[in-house]
């Protein structure tokens, strides 16, 4: 096997697994801020129980999230030292921001929530869950600063041996691709915690058990729910997608398999692109939307696969897919809330549909799918660059490891994982079965 495929595999393994935990820590962190707060303020001691309980739920999924980043961490030394060498001095910079400023402010403020109840003030335990959010958001902020970067350089000089050095730190932190992208991968992570709040409330509510605890959750998963997934579409998926469109519109064209460049392009809801024929066999077009919506005029041309070297496409059927299943769930998520909201509105009658429970439990797993999707999309769309327009990925690889051990290293990761994934699942599944009211 090539070695930048070997350390493709590796690192792409380690960071989807990684990414599982965060979704879970910056989803549920605003509820845990929020039912903190409420229970403070006025005196609420059932939000206090809520509060405690996806604390903890909160601190597998950190703790887990630690575990998984370290070996991703070093993956930059052992697998990708070109990379590091030539750019370190970019990326390295908001990454040791993240372990600075964030990780310590979220983890020492998540034992003061856990552990400090009693030996703090009530107005400091109260506070900790606010910072304990701040710090989970702001770590997620520094690592998608890291990534937008590299998707869309900014800030930079090019030395004269070659090597890529920072020189405005504010116009990366504050780059408008990076803004766009974080406000869309923070949303998409509060749609994964609305279902998680309201698919557990589900469960209770469907198991006859903590029927007023369930119908909390079920109403703050359902409301929040609704109103994110309408975000994740517009403005922030809509502003994201913009950038795309003006600085890799060779994603976009792979996106949306369009191959050959087009007056009033069409929308494919549906389709299977085929690389070798140039086309999409089978589509479902929405006529001329693809033009409005990338450049707000039907009539708009908008560039195929064709019009770029070949060596430039991403995997387009990848890419496409991810693509199609990221908006396929998000449309599903919108759908499925707004209902539920009506029928919330309407006698609250969403407790009495066990239909509609079922579906929120079973859906759960679901906004992981469509995080990971979003992210296959950005990176896979983004290749063959590594900071695109700047330097290949094959280009970023360490010269002196073989795919061999790469590989070998890969097997162990899948066999630690998969026994830290089911450790996971059993406290978690253990919080969940033995309540709030405990």
């Amino acid at each position: 096997m090539d070695v930048a495929v070997a350390d493709r595999l590796q690192f792409a393994f380690t960071i989807m697994f990684h990414y599982l935990f965060p979704i879970g820590t910056m989803g549920l962190a605003p509820f845990i801020a929020w039912y903190t707060l409420k229970a403070w303020r006025a005196s609420d001691e059932e939000a206090a129980k809520i509060a405690a309980f996806w604390t903890k739920i909160f601190a597998i999924n950190f703790a887990a999230g630690v575990v998984t980043g370290i070996p991703m961490e070093f993956q930059f030394g052992t697998n990708w030292a070109a990379f590091s060498a030539k750019a370190g001095g970019v990326v390295g910079q908001p990454l040791a921001m993240e372990g600075v400023y964030a990780f310590f402010l979220e983890s020492i403020f998540l034992g003061i929530l856990l552990y400090g109840k009693r030996a703090v003030p009530p107005a400091l335990h109260a506070l900790s869950a606010v910072l304990v959010c701040l710090g989970s958001w702001l770590s997620g902020f520094f690592i998608v600063v890291t990534d937008a970067w590299m998707q869309h350089p900014v800030g930079y000089s090019i030395a004269r041996e070659g090597r890529i050095e920072m020189q405005n730190l504010a116009a990366v932190l504050l780059s408008p691709f990076a803004l766009w992208q974080y406000l869309h991968v923070m949303v998409a992570a509060l749609v994964a915690g609305a279902f998680i709040v309201a698919g557990v409330g589900a469960y209770y509510l469907l198991s006859n058990r903590e029927a007023q605890i369930g119908q909390r959750l079920v109403r703050a998963g359902l409301i929040t729910g609704f109103i994110f997934s309408a975000l994740t579409i517009f403005p922030t998926g809509d502003r994201n997608s913009a950038d795309v469109t003006e600085y890799q519109p060779i994603k976009l064209a792979a996106m949306e398999g369009l191959f050959n460049s087009t007056n009033g392009a069409p929308l494919a809801i549906i389709g299977i692109p085929d690389v070798h024929a140039k086309q999409l066999i089978d589509p479902i077009f929405v006529p001329s939307a693809l033009s409005f919506l990338a450049y707000g005029n039907f009539e708009a041309n908008v560039k195929g696969l064709t019009a770029y070297a070949t060596e430039l496409w991403p995997p387009v059927e990848l890419t496409y897919y991810a693509y199609h299943v990221m908006v396929g769930l998000g449309t599903i998520f919108l759908a499925v809330t707004a209902i539920g909201v009506l029928l919330l509105l309407w006698r609250a009658a969403v407790y009495r549909s066990r239909w509609l429970l079922w579906l929120l439990m079973l859906l759960m797993p679901l906004p992981y799918i469509a995080n990971e999707a979003g992210w296959t999309v950005s990176e896979v769309g983004r290749q063959p660059w590594i900071i695109y327009g700047l330097m290949r990925t094959n280009e970023g690889i360490s010269s002196n490891v073989a795919s061999g051990e790469t590989i070998f290293t890969l097997i162990g990761f899948l066999g630690m994982y998969f026994l830290l994934g089911v450790i996971f699942l059993y406290l978690t599944l253990r919080e969940i079965s033995l309540g709030v009211e405990r």
